[in-house]
């Protein structure tokens, strides 16, 4: 919008203002009354130039209704009942409204009084203060607006702007075009603003910055009490803290307690961390930096080059120090990264020391690999898995082919990775294996069964490389066409390759376990 079709815009705003307020006394057009002459110390015609015209000069007083205008000297036109006021020009409203400024020029017809240079308009009950070097007042509206820059002051704030209006009955103004609005805590800049005198409560109607010392907010619609320090925010606004970035369909904002809450499409990321907090519903406390998210509720860490995308019911993200951030997720756990998958029902993440912490029937996947148990904590090492350990109860199966599947089980397991790919897989305490070793030509030799109180085993390429067993080994090995079908997986040994993340967006998926996949023992679940 040019400056030509903003002049536009407001006049026929302050037109139609003016036009309602006109229309709300019963569609009466207001009474002609008479502007009369109160006092002055000389009073003199120049019948050559100016006939109709009275000269006064001192102490000059004009009223019109319940309205008195003071200058020190005037051109008082009688028959048009109208006046040009010039010097110390002031006029009063009753005994709260005033208005000062060098000349006036009043229309008793219309009751409209133009004054200009030096104009000040003062409410005194609110103590409210315009100024502006050219006001027009209409009396029967009960409005004032400037339209070459003005400033209005009360208690709390200093607004200011290009255009603007001021009706003291309503307490309403109405800013346009460069707006500021300066606050000892913050300065607010728009296009278009309404503010209330009364509640010092700023509605937002255009493109606005708010800035202070804990951020600053980005919106185009909304509102911010300036005394409560509450805001309602709309069409997509942002709220930026340091390092942090708050940004949803609408946000109740708080900055006097210092947290925003967020409705629909919310996003909330740590440049700093690399992190996202993602949902439809989030919550952000400024003061410890914590934050909360829900509905479709996602957590993305991406601070290496495969970034890690989680899904949980609710997310919780807790400030740990200036360098770490904890996540924990809460219910229906998914998550998916390109060398690293899983499920679960809860889930603690560190971001200082890379940890994933499993829990309550936690799957993970690596390649053709599964690991499950009653609790996994997952070791992360820059952009890689560096190793995961299964506790407790303790199971990890290679997918051979559609029939066979190498199987570990024990009360401790540790997978070590490098790269992207498995390399090692040490089991402590009762540990049992089914594996099947492969020819060159890789066809199976058959099914290798062992026992023993400890079992390490290396892999290469995804293939058995060595295997090492201690205290107490026993093994034996079965020909393939010889193998009993129910001896081809371990006790407790399931698939669940169903459960499985597939992409970043499988993430969201809900797939229930199947009956027969529960596991018959206990499980803990540690928060």
């Amino acid at each position: 919008m040019n400056k030509a079709e903003k002049v536009i815009f407001f006049v026929l705003l302050c037109v139609s203002v003016i036009g309602l307020s006109a229309q709300s006394k019963d569609n009466v057009p207001a009474k002609k009354t008479k502007v009369y002459l109160e006092h002055a110390n000389t009073l003199s015609f120049d019948k050559a130039f100016m006939p109709d015209v009275q000269v006064l000069n001192g102490d000059v007083c004009f009223r019109h209704d319940s309205s008195y205008m003071y200058c020190d000297s005037a051109y008082f036109y009688e028959q048009t009942n109208s006046l040009e006021a010039f010097s110390n020009v002031r006029m009063e409203q009753g005994d709260t409204l005033f208005v000062y400024g060098n000349y006036l020029h009043y229309d008793g017809n219309t009751q409209m009084a133009r004054l200009r240079e030096n104009v000040r308009m003062e409410n005194r009950p609110d103590s409210v203060t315009l100024f502006t070097d050219s006001l027009n007042y209409d009396r029967v509206a009960n409005i004032g607006y400037y339209f070459n820059g003005g400033l209005i002051v009360d208690m709390e704030n200093e607004l200011s702007s290009f255009y603007g209006q001021y009706a003291p009955s309503t307490k309403m103004t109405v800013f346009n075009d460069s707006v500021r609005l300066v606050n000892p805590k913050f300065t607010l800049y728009s296009d278009t603003l309404q503010y209330n005198t009364e509640s010092k409560i700023a509605t937002i109607l255009g493109p606005s910055t708010i800035v202070s010392d804990s951020g600053t907010v980005y919106t185009s619609r909304g509102w911010y009490n300036t005394v409560e320090n509450t805001s309602l925010l709309l069409d997509r606004s942002k709220v930026v803290s340091g390092s942090k970035i708050l940004i949803g369909d609408s946000i109740s904002y708080n900055r006097g307690m210092s947290y925003g809450e967020a409705f629909g499409n919310v996003f909330l990321q740590d440049t700093t961390q690399k992190v996202m907090l993602l949902g439809n519903y989030a919550y952000y406390n400024e003061k410890d930096g914590s934050a909360l998210a829900t509905d479709s509720a996602q957590f993305i860490e991406f601070s290496q080059k495969d970034s890690l995308f989680l899904h949980a019911d609710t997310l919780r993200m807790i400030t740990i120090d200036s360098t770490a951030r904890e996540i924990k997720a809460y219910y229906g756990v998914r998550f998916y990264r390109v060398d690293l998958q899983g499920v679960c029902d809860s889930m603690q993440f560190n971001t200082k020391d890379s940890v994933l912490n499993m829990y309550k029937n936690p799957v993970l996947w690596n390649e053709q690999y599964q690991l499950y148990g009653d609790t996994i904590e997952v070791y992360m090492n820059d952009s890689t898995i560096d190793h995961a350990h299964v506790k407790q109860f303790a199971f990890a199966v290679q997918h051979v082919d559609s029939m066979y599947y190498n199987q570990l089980k024990g009360n401790d397991l540790k997978a070590r990775f490098e790269g992207k790919e498995l390399r090692q897989i040490e089991v402590s305490g009762s540990a049992e294996s089914i594996f099947y070793p492969l020819e060159d030509d890789g066809s199976k030799v058959g099914l290798n069964e062992t026992k023993s109180g400890f079992l390490t085993m290396w892999i290469k390429e995804n293939k058995l490389d060595k295997l090492l067993l201690l205290t107490n080994p026993v093994g034996s090995i079965t020909p393939i066409p010889d193998i009993d079908p129910s001896k081809k997986t371990l006790k407790d040994f399931y698939w669940f390759d169903y459960l499985r993340p597939q992409n970043k967006e499988d993430i969201f998926k809900v797939v229930e376990r199947k009956a027969q996949d529960v596991p018959k023992r206990s499980n803990k679940f540690v928060h």
